[in-house]
């Protein structure tokens, strides 16, 4: 089972790091607008290994049969690593390469935010401050990693649940009576 687990890890792990590139080379340009949609394409692609590691451990390693709490720790732990292997890669990333991304991206959200006509003055100042604060948080490397975390893992457990769900299977105890 952990070897099960490590290889559809590293597997969603490696394609989700990847996004990580992406966020990179899109740093650079001035609109950050088509990066939420893509980031969680990559997400959901990369933890559809989440269903594959639970269905190959339950068609190779356990008889066809799995129960809702095993496949949940199955890819609970998958999620896991790949959750941890992007936030390691955004660490990496962040820290080398694009030290001041949370001052660029607040500057374009609160340009954005002055610009948008749908707001009163006071949404704008509070918007604004909401976007202070989480560069505030991003000084600290646990924010970080924590705040890192928060962006990725609840994608794992979603896509954790639904394979659960939909992977579960009983054994027949009428077939067990020998």
């Amino acid at each position: 089972m952990k070897k099960n687990i490590l290889i559809f890890g590293l597997i969603s792990g490696l394609i989700v790091s990847s996004l990580i590139t992406i966020t990179a080379i899109c740093y650079t340009k001035k609109n950050f607008e088509g990066n939420m949609v893509l980031g969680f394409t990559v997400m959901i692609l990369a933890f559809i290994f989440v269903f594959v590691g639970i269905k190959n451990y339950r068609d190779k390693f356990n008889n066809g049969y799995i129960s809702f709490v095993k496949a949940l720790q199955i890819g609970l732990s998958i999620s896991f690593i790949a959750s941890t292997m992007y936030v390691i890669t955004w660490l990496i990333a962040y820290y080398n390469f694009m030290p001041d991304f949370m001052e660029v991206m607040t500057a374009q959200g609160i340009e954005k935010i002055r610009l948008s006509k749908e707001l009163t003055s006071i949404e704008i100042k509070d918007k604004i401050a909401g976007l202070n604060s989480m560069k505030e948080l991003y000084k600290s490397p646990i924010m970080v990693i924590l705040l890192t975390y928060m962006e990725i893992f609840p994608v794992g457990i979603v896509v954790t649940l639904i394979s659960a769900v939909i992977l579960k299977r009983k054994q027949n105890k009428d077939l067990n009576i020998a």
